[in-house]
């Protein structure tokens, strides 16, 4: 495997592992505006008058997931032409405002308004992680580390509902706001560190002709586009889990006291399955790891679904929990994957498209997870038969996409790297 070496003085300060650490952290940033509010919904929808159970309060997650959607435009193109870390810290700043806006709003309103920023800037981090790691890495080499990536972004999910239940049951809930903010500054110290993986000599033109331009090679590549519209529907099930589980287990299951400890236990599953993907990545190839996955969530969504439909929507808790931590893990180690595959032949505009195709997959998963947690009816037919209805045309796409010789050229060796020490 070829090695070069794209390492400034600067980016030795932080390389190796300390580097793929600080991005997979950055990443986290975004878990954490999701996952340690999740506890506070029953307070929040009482200090604002909700009825309990009222799905009103998932806006807390969707307007940050619209902010999330929209940053990627804005930070991907500026990425590609003036380097990676001053968009970062463009990012981190406005993630700090969001979060402390959140904390001083004096209405659900204002919240709302305070969310989107947050996710407005939190998009940085997520936009920057991966244009920064395909600046130095490519092929299996770039899916093993996204996937390293995604297992140590995951450890969040596990601590933070039972952080939140806990700041929650000792002090107001506003203290969930105030818990990003603080993260956010020492972030932005560390990052410091981040070197700049995009030397002048490749960056392009931050002009309407060169966005343009770039932008026409991400949608118009066959490849790219099957993998985005995949990620894309795949992601919707995961939002529709993180908008609809709180949901779930109070008004099906009556079970809502075991949120935190149901929400960590999937965490685990999904941190294990992104690390065993990135075992396994590099012995099976990108191609043979996404149709194996694609087919055992898809056979796991079905078994969901036949389970909601025969039961009338009240399944076993036990048997829901099985089906769920077998098809979210399946599901959730598709997408680095799928990442991987649609950045291969655009890595030239490496900035652009990941923001495009961060925004078309966050913008359009926000979306169909909020369809699917508004048709919440007290069962779990909703989510189940929805699951299942995204994973049929997304499985088909990515079987479509890695047929022939296009999919056997997702198989190639890396071909610019640079050793993790």
């Amino acid at each position: 495997m070829a090695r070069v070496s794209v390492t400034s003085p600067r980016s030795r300060s932080a390389g190796g592992r300390e580097f793929v650490w600080l991005l997979a952290v950055s990443m986290s940033m975004t878990a954490l505006s999701i996952d340690l509010m999740i506890p506070a919904f029953p307070d929040m929808r009482e200090q604002f008058g909700m009825e309990p159970g009222s799905a009103k309060i998932s806006w807390v997650i969707t307007a940050f997931f619209f902010g999330l959607a929209s940053g990627p435009l804005l930070y991907g193109p500026a990425s590609d032409r003036f380097g990676r870390r001053k968009p970062y810290f463009a990012g981190m700043t406005l993630y700090l405002i969001g979060a402390i806006g959140s904390a001083l709003a004096p209405s659900f309103a204002w919240i709302i308004v305070f969310r989107f920023i947050w996710g407005l800037g939190a998009a940085g981090t997520r936009t920057i992680a991966v244009a920064a790691v395909r600046d130095r890495y490519s092929g299996e080499e770039m899916a093993r580390l996204m996937s390293l990536m995604m297992a140590i972004f995951l450890i969040v999910p596990v601590v933070a509902p039972t952080v939140g239940a806990g700041v929650n049951a000792i002090g107001p809930w506003r203290l969930v706001f105030w818990i990003p903010a603080f993260a956010a500054v020492a972030m932005m110290v560390w990052a410091r560190r981040l070197p700049e993986t995009l030397p002048p000599e490749r960056r392009l033109p931050f002009t309407p002709s060169a966005l343009t331009g770039a932008a026409r090679e991400v949608v118009t590549n066959r490849t790219t586009l099957s993998f985005v519209i995949a990620m894309t529907l795949l992601m919707g099930t995961m939002n529709g889990y993180l908008s609809s589980s709180e949901l779930i287990l109070e008004g099906v299951y009556d079970k809502g006291s075991w949120f935190p400890a149901f929400f960590g236990a999937i965490a685990v599953l999904l941190a294990l399955g992104a690390l065993n993907n990135a075992r396994i990545v590099g012995r099976l190839g990108v191609r043979t790891i996404v149709r194996r996955f694609s087919l055992g969530a898809l056979a796991a969504t079905a078994v969901l679904a036949a389970m909601a439909i025969v039961t009338d929507g009240r399944p076993n808790f036990w048997l829901f929990f099985a089906g769920i931590a077998v098809m979210l893990p399946l599901t959730q180690g598709l997408v680095p994957n799928c990442n991987t595959a649609a950045m291969v032949p655009v890595a030239h505009v490496a900035g652009t498209a990941a923001a495009i195709i961060a925004t078309v997959t966050i913008g359009g998963s926000a979306v169909l997870g909020g369809v699917l947690s508004g048709a919440f009816d007290r069962t779990t037919t909703p989510y189940s038969v929805g699951a299942f209805a995204l994973h049929v045309p997304a499985v088909a796409l990515i079987w479509y996409v890695t047929s022939g010789a296009r999919g056997r050229a997702l198989d190639t060796p890396s071909t610019v790297t640079v050793p993790v020490e």
